[in-house]
């Protein structure tokens, strides 16, 4: 890429996954775009997150990968330490921090407490927006590993299509890089509540056409999403009554066609699915308690804020699942739905419950 480049503040929320989010710094370190910055915003960890991060920008921790993992080479020899750094609480990051650390190449925001996916990432956007120094703010699951080129094909995909407000990237499988995640986006039923991530497990190597995929996108995945300054400042933050799943749906329902979306074919990212949440596209089997109970209570939430006239029918899918777990003797996760239809949309649940998901 030529010229001035728009600045991009690169937003990374941690949650007790230290491991796998400086992973992801050592690859993001090594983008070739030349302008951004880079915000963590740990989300009440106790596993001491911050700590291990410290260590890893001062040059005393290491990402410890196996020598035969295929995507090593893209966080692997350690970049140039130490990383410039500055630390913040909630308080400090949402009136902008300090103005003169501008040298800083990472940011480091404790956000107090487990706020969930759309409450950690809106710390990080305020911080961004009181200081008013980028042009995108681009959203990256802590679980992925990027290529040098992945943000640089983002921005100019946005450059082409001035009307989008967010943009997404192909989705790999980590563990099956062949494969993939996700183009883009998902498509989205509103009848049953449920989502379909597009081009889900089709060859990496398949030729895609950006535009015919663009059209059939509902939402742009938050594993990776670019999102524009002027869809910020005019559409705000992501609702926080989801906490888990879904918030991404809502904000572009928000917009009420006000934007457009993008998807960006070359801008591959590599995603650990369903490490911190226990969740997303696992079996309903393997998923963690609680992304089960956010999974269903969210799907009414939705329904019930944008397409009401589906209230029944998003009500009869859920049943059905009970039905099936029944069937199957799943009583734990059949529980999960009696504890969601005792409170189905209320906007609190016990996170302690979450577990990791290791495949």
């Amino acid at each position: 890429m030529t010229g001035v480049q728009p600045s991009v503040c690169i937003l990374v929320l941690n949650w007790n996954g230290w491991q796998d989010t400086i992973e992801c710094l050592e690859s993001v370190f090594r983008l070739d775009y030349p302008s951004y910055h880079v915000i963590v915003c740990d989300n009440g960890s106790e596993d001491g997150s911050l700590e291990y991060i410290k260590a890893w920008a001062e040059g005393r921790l290491d990402v410890a990968l196996p020598k035969d993992n295929p995507l090593r080479h893209l966080s692997s020899p350690p970049v140039s330490k130490p990383v410039a750094y500055v630390e913040y609480d909630r308080e400090q990051a949402e009136c902008g921090g300090d103005r003169q650390d501008k040298d800083c190449r990472l940011v480091l925001i404790q956000t107090g407490g487990n706020l969930g996916f759309a409450g950690g990432n809106n710390v990080g956007m305020r911080y961004a927006l009181a200081r008013d120094d980028f042009e995108y703010v681009w959203l990256l699951n802590n679980d992925t590993v990027v290529k040098p080129d992945t943000l640089s094909h983002l921005v100019q995909r946005m450059a082409v299509k001035p009307d989008a407000g967010m943009c997404g990237s192909t989705l790999l499988y980590y563990d099956k890089p062949e494969n993939v995640q996700a183009l883009g986006g998902a498509r989205f039923n509103k009848w049953l509540g449920v989502s379909r991530h597009i081009g889900l497990l089709q060859p990496a190597d398949q030729p895609v056409d950006a535009l015919h995929i663009e059209r059939r996108i509902a939402y742009i995945i938050g594993a990776s999403m670019l999102v524009s300054k002027a869809f910020l400042q005019q559409i705000g933050l992501m609702s926080e009554d989801y906490f888990l799943y879904l918030e991404e749906f809502d904000w572009i329902l928000s917009a009420k066609g006000r934007y457009t979306l993008a998807y960006a074919p070359a801008s591959a990212v590599y995603h650990k699915e369903g490490r911190s949440t226990g969740g997303n596209g696992l079996a309903p089997a393997d998923r963690s308690l609680v992304s089960d109970y956010y999974g269903l209570r969210n799907r009414l939430i939705l329904a019930r804020k944008f397409f009401p006239i589906s209230m029944p029918s998003v009500w009869f899918g859920i049943l059905a699942s009970s039905l099936n777990r029944i069937r199957r003797r799943q009583w734990k996760s059949l529980w999960v739905v009696v504890k969601m239809l005792a409170n189905p949309l209320g906007y609190t649940a016990d996170c302690s419950q979450i577990r990791r998901s290791r495949k």
